[in-house]
């Protein structure tokens, strides 16, 4: 799963507006982006292999501290913990909410990997493997990422029509990098795997911030002036 895990950070933006949709960015690839530093480091383990699925090449058999069930609840609950500080108001629902989007993470790889889900330690492993059909997996998170987006525009005031045409034309990019993500070139290791994954998130979260700043924030200056 790639994009369908930002139609869940869409979604979720309008029950807490005072949190940025960066954060929800982040909160949805939370385990990911901790993921690629433990591939980087050597803790967690994937192997490439060319046609493992039809939707991508990674053998992802050994990540039991960012994708077993324990371990993804301890990591979503984490980072709860550490977004509700920074935060003024409804704290505690705030980090609840947070928590609760980055464990989407494991709910939504739970339809598409194969079995590489740990339910405990690296053992009993699921996964509905819906990664096996690519006709599947990338119409099914267009829909995700599409339903997220509609119910975020549809509670946003946008600055004018231009800041709509922004928004929508960032959903475009979203379901463009996952066609590119299915059907682009593979990785030349697991490590360089790992640091496209953390750039990708990482600057996607930024540019979500630039995104919401603009295509919001310019109506003010509009009613101001």
């Amino acid at each position: 799963m790639f994009i369908g895990h930002y139609g869940v950070s869409f979604a979720a933006k309008p029950l807490a507006r005072h949190v940025p949709l960066w954060v929800w960015f982040i909160a949805v690839q939370w385990m990911d982006l901790v993921w690629s530093i433990l591939v980087l480091v050597g803790i967690e383990k994937l192997r490439i292999i060319p046609g493992f699925t039809q939707a991508n090449p990674y053998d992802l058999y050994y990540m039991p501290f960012t994708h077993s069930l324990p371990g993804s609840i301890a990591l979503s609950l984490l980072l709860g913990t550490i977004v509700a500080p920074f935060i003024s108001q409804r704290r505690v629902a705030t980090m609840l909410l947070i928590a609760g989007a980055s464990f989407s993470h494991w709910i939504l790889d739970l339809i598409v990997h194969t079995p590489d889900l740990p339910l405990y330690d690296n053992s009993a492993k699921v996964g509905l493997g819906l990664w096996r059909h690519v006709a599947l997996s990338v119409p099914l998170e267009i829909v995700l990422l599409a339903l997220g987006a509609v119910i975020y525009a549809r509670r946003t005031r946008f600055a004018r029509a231009n800041g709509r045409h922004l928004y929508w034309g960032f959903i475009i990019l979203l379901a463009a990098l996952q066609v590119y993500g299915n059907f682009g070139p593979s990785p030349a290791s697991p490590q360089s795997r790992a640091i496209t994954a953390f750039s990708f998130y990482a600057g996607l979260a930024l540019l979500a911030a630039l995104v919401e700043r603009t295509a919001t924030a310019a109506r003010q200056l509009t009613v101001a002036s």
